[in-house]
C-alpha cells in the first residue's frame, strides 16, 4: 500500500457503493497504521498521529524503530507477524517513550494480502483496568499486613528463649568451637529477629522517625553486607562526592531500601563480568509535591544504583513499585521489594533508566536542614 493512495472497500456494500478506507479508517478512535517491509510508515490515521504526537508527514518519513526503543513489543510483534504470516495481538503492553509518555496499550497486528506490508492498531486501555489491578494489588498487600503482625507476634518469644538458652551454653563451653557453635547461635537468632522486625513494617502504620544521616556510611554498610553474601561475585564500584551534607532520614529504612535495590541489581547482572556502580551526586532543582499540602519538598540528593543486566523487562515497568511482582525466575528484577513503606509510597522520589547492559535506579532523598 503506497502512502498516496486510495483503497476502496466494495465487498458486499451495494455496487453503487464505494467507500474511501482512509475515511472508514480516520474515523477509528484507535490509532492504525500501515508498517512496510522495512518498518517504513506507509500510511497512518488520525489517531496515529495524535499517539505519537507527530504529523502524518513526518511520520512517513520515519520508520517505526525510530519511534519505539529497540527492545519495545511493538517491535516484537511485527517480526511476530513476518514470521507466522497470520494475525497477532498482545494484551497489556506498555509503549514507553520520552516524546510520548507512557502508555498501556493492546496491539493487534495482521499482515496484508499478496504484500509484505502489516497493518498494526493500537488500543489503548481503559483507566478501569488499571485501577482494577491496583486494587487486587492493594487487598492482597492488606492480607499480607495482617499474616506478618501476627507471625511476627508468635515468632518473637520463641527466639527470645533460644537466645538466652545459647548465652546460658555460651558460659559453660570450655572449647573455642563450643563457644564459635553458641555466638552462632546467637547470631543467627539476631538475624532471624531483625527479619520478622521488617515483616512488621507491613502492618506499623506509625510516623517514621527521622534524623540526620550519613548516606556514605549507609552505602558502605549495604557493600559490606552484599560482598559477604549474595554479591561475592560481582565488582562493586563507588563514586561519591564527599562534600554531601546529611540526609534527612531513617538510616534502617534507608539501609533497607538500598540493600534491596544493590540485591535486585545483583540477581540482574551476570553470572561472569557482572558489575555495580554506587553514586552519589547533587543537583540542584529536584521537588516532589507533598500530598495534602501545596508545600513541595527539595530532593537534591542522588544516590544510584547501575548494574549491567540485560534490563527490565517491559511488561514489568509499569508495575515496578506493585507489591508481589517478580521475574525473578528468569534473574530479571525485582526479586525483592523494593524496600520500605516508606519509599514505596514515595515512589516519586525515583527514576528508572533501563536498557541491556545498561539500568540505573536514581533514588532522591531530602537533605538535613536542622531542626
Amino acid at each position: 500500500m503506497s502512502r498516496a493512495s486510495v483503497r476502496q472497500f466494495r465487498g458486499l456494500a451495494p455496487s453503487s457503493t464505494i467507500l474511501d478506507a482512509s475515511a472508514v479508517l480516520g474515523a477509528l478512535p484507535d490509532a492504525a497504521l500501515v508498517i512496510g517491509a522495512e518498518n517504513e510508515i506507509l500510511y497512518v490515521n488520525p489517531s496515529a498521529e495524535t499517539f505519537f504526537d507527530a504529523g502524518a508527514l513526518v511520520l512517513y518519513a520515519t520508520k517505526i524503530d525510530d519511534l519505539v526503543p529497540p527492545d519495545s513489543p511493538l517491535l516484537a510483534v511485527l517480526g511476530q507477524v513476518r514470521r507466522s504470516g497470520s494475525s497477532v495481538s498482545d494484551e497489556g503492553v506498555t509503549i514507553d517513550t520520552p516524546r510520548i509518555g507512557v502508555h498501556f496499550v493492546t496491539l493487534q497486528a495482521a499482515p496484508m494480502l499478496d504484500s509484505d506490508d502489516v497493518v498494526l492498531t493500537i488500543h489503548e486501555r481503559s483507566i478501569a483496568r488499571k485501577m482494577d489491578r491496583q486494587l487486587v494489588h492493594r487487598g492482597a498487600a492488606r492480607s499480607v499486613s495482617a499474616m506478618a503482625a501476627m507471625l511476627a507476634h508468635e515468632v518473637k518469644n520463641p527466639l527470645s528463649g533460644i537466645r538466652g538458652a545459647a548465652q546460658l551454653l555460651e558460659q559453660s563451653a570450655v572449647s573455642a568451637k563450643d563457644r564459635e557453635l553458641t555466638q552462632l547461635i546467637c547470631d543467627e537468632t539476631d538475624r532471624i529477629r531483625k527479619l520478622v522486625d521488617r515483616m512488621e513494617v507491613f502492618s506499623d502504620a506509625r510516623p517514621i522517625e527521622r534524623s540526620p544521616v550519613n548516606i556514605h556510611q549507609v552505602l558502605e554498610h549495604v557493600r559490606k553486607v552484599a560482598q559477604t553474601g549474595f554479591g561475592q561475585h560481582l565488582r562493586i564500584l563507588e563514586t561519591y562526592d564527599p562534600s554531601l551534607p546529611p540526609v534527612l532520614g531513617n538510616r534502617d529504612q534507608l539501609v533497607q531500601v538500598f540493600l534491596n535495590l544493590i540485591k535486585n541489581a545483583a540477581e540482574a547482572a551476570p553470572e561472569n563480568g557482572g558489575e555495580i556502580v554506587l553514586t552519589t551526586a547533587y543537583q540542584h532543582g529536584i521537588r516532589m509535591a507533598v500530598p495534602g499540602s501545596d508545600a513541595r519538598l527539595k530532593l537534591p540528593l542522588v544516590v544510584g544504583v547501575q548494574d549491567n543486566g540485560q534490563g527490565i523487562p517491559e511488561d514489568i515497568r509499569p508495575h515496578l513499585f506493585d507489591p508481589f511482582v517478580t521475574t525473578k525466575v528468569n534473574r530479571n528484577r525485582p526479586g525483592s521489594c523494593i524496600g520500605s513503606q516508606d519509599y514505596r509510597r514515595s515512589r516519586r522520589g525515583y527514576r528508572i533508566d533501563s536498557q541491556p547492559r545498561r539500568t540505573i535506579f536514581r533514588v532522591m532523598l531530602p537533605i538535613y536542614e536542622g531542626e
